[in-house]
Parts: structure tokens; sequence; C-alpha cells
């Protein structure tokens, strides 16, 4: 997990309580800066966990080699 996905998940959370908080208030101000808020937070979730993809995925190409299958020879059939 890397610190985008942190900070993103924080400011997904934060945007839904001043969402719900405006809710409550009847501000439509904090509610829209809140659900502003929390749609930049699931964008930085989702850049976060995209990065540590492309990070898991480089790691398993290098910790495992790449093997290549043998050419099969065809058998040839002794007639003696």
């Amino acid at each position: 997990m890397n610190k985008d996905t942190v900070k993103g998940k924080l400011k997904d959370v934060a945007g839904r309580i001043e969402r719900q908080a405006g809710e409550w208030t009847g501000d439509p101000k904090k509610q829209v800066e809140g659900a502003s808020k929390q749609v930049e937070g699931k964008v930085q979730n989702a850049w976060g966990k995209a990065k540590d993809a492309v990070k898991n995925t480089d790691n398993t190409r290098t910790s495992r080699p790449h093997q290549r299958k043998a050419d099969s020879e065809p058998e040839s059939k002794d007639e003696s």
C-alpha cells in the first residue's frame, strides 16, 4: 500500500463526513464540497492501487525468470 492509496482513502472519508454534515444542516454548498472531496479521494485511491499493481507486476516478472520451452524435435523412427 502506498501513500496515494492512504491519502485517497482519508480524503474519501473526510468528504463523506463533510457531505453528510451538509445534508444534516441543509447546507447544499457543504454537500457539494464533500461530494467533490469524495470523488477526489476515490480517484487518488484508485491511482495508488494502480501504482501498486504495476509495482507488483514488475516484481513478479523480475523474481521469476522467464523459462522458454525447448523446441520439440520430431522423433525419428529407427528403420533398422
